[in-house]
């Protein structure tokens, strides 16, 4: 299948699924062109369909539920319910039963399609490997007030100051008017939704969609924005959708909250499902954390090794268990990663550079 089909098809199954935004969705399509990175970002029901057959070799590695959609956007910090700062994997809504390996190749696809980056790929696909294996040994989340102090630079630099922050709520870009009102309300069941996620005593609470991620634009995103104790507070609630693998592969629960608060994280307690929405709090401390301009300096290789040190966390509470998955990747080929990754991102430049060239069908 063509990749401009596979895409409208997916397309017409996600409006099965939520009411689906449309002009978030063309906004998806133009982001699709902006680079073969955003490409991927934006696209995983596509990597869902060809990475078994990119990859056929790895399809008999150990299954475990995964992240599916893993890629260097793909972290961020939080709060856990002892009010320690944390920073890992905060994004579990393609999570699905898969082999382990592919949520390997697709970090190490994403640091090879990444804008900017001053690392060779084997070194990356060594790094990598070498940040699973001891995430397996001794797998926990990472603490940044406490034992991975040194990753609070990447977590919380001058571009997610509070103010930057809370200014961009004014803001119509990231956050519209919900039906081009200032007094526009989300269904009935998300603002009752929303009411109950704020803390007792919250005031003033307005509200106003957002636009944000890649995949999941166009799935419908409301917030609650409002006044408590001195101060504003926000909550999101963005469509639950099944993992676009499981739109591939047949249909299995959702592993959302099951990966988001196995044993070896420490979770964050506003995320939560309600009904068919997905729950969080959103503040200056409770944020995913992208890529900007000094992306080159901060791709170092002891940040690709945390990454993969939290992913090998999440994967150790698998029902396979981190023993099974360290004999696997003892028997594969010391470049198997840096290959698999290869011949991934050849294969997302491939539908990446038709999109450039046809754009979505019409």
């Amino acid at each position: 299948m063509s990749f401009r089909d596979d895409n409208a098809a997916y397309e017409a199954w996600l409006a099965t699924q939520c009411d689906v935004v449309t002009r978030d969705i063309k906004a998806k399509h133009k982001l699709m062109k902006d680079s073969a990175f955003m490409f991927l970002r934006a696209t995983y029901f596509r990597w869902a369909r060809r990475i078994g057959t990119v990859c056929p070799e790895l399809m008999d590695a150990p299954q475990v539920l995964s992240i599916g959609d893993l890629h260097l956007e793909n972290f961020g910090t939080w709060r856990d319910a002892d009010g320690r700062l944390v920073w890992g994997v905060n994004d579990f809504d393609e999570a699905a039963v898969m082999p382990y390996a592919f949520d390997l190749v697709r970090i190490a696809t994403s640091i090879r399609l990444a804008p900017d980056r001053s690392i060779s790929n084997d070194k990356v696909a060594e790094i990598l490997i070498a940040g699973y294996r001891e995430g397996l040994r001794v797998a926990q989340p990472a603490l940044l007030d406490e034992g991975e102090t040194w990753l609070r630079p990447y977590a919380i630099g001058t571009a997610l100051d509070s103010g930057e922050f809370w200014d961009k709520l004014g803001k119509t870009k990231k956050y519209p008017l919900i039906d081009g009102k200032a007094d526009g309300r989300p269904p009935r069941d998300v603002v009752q939704i929303l009411n109950a996620s704020l803390p007792k005593g919250s005031a003033n609470i307005f509200y106003r969609r957002r636009i944000a991620g890649g995949g999941s634009l166009g799935r419908p995103r409301y917030v609650a924005i409002a006044d408590w104790r001195g101060g504003r507070v926000l909550r999101e609630a963005k469509a639950l959708v099944p993992s676009a693998w499981t739109y591939v592969h047949g249909v299995q629960p959702s592993g959302l909250l099951k990966l988001a608060r196995g044993p070896h994280r420490a979770p964050d307690p506003f995320l939560d499902i309600e009904g068919k929405w997905i729950i969080r709090r959103l503040a200056p401390d409770c944020r995913k954390i992208e890529l900007d301009k000094d992306a080159a300096t901060r791709l170092k290789g002891d940040l690709l090794q945390a990454m993969a040190f939290d992913l090998a966390s999440i994967h150790a509470a698998g029902s396979a268990g981190g023993d099974v998955l360290r004999r696997d990747l003892k028997r594969r080929p010391n470049d198997w990663l840096y290959e698999a990754a290869k011949v991934a991102a050849d294969s997302v430049m491939k539908d990446y550079e038709a999109w450039r060239r046809d754009g979505p069908r019409k």
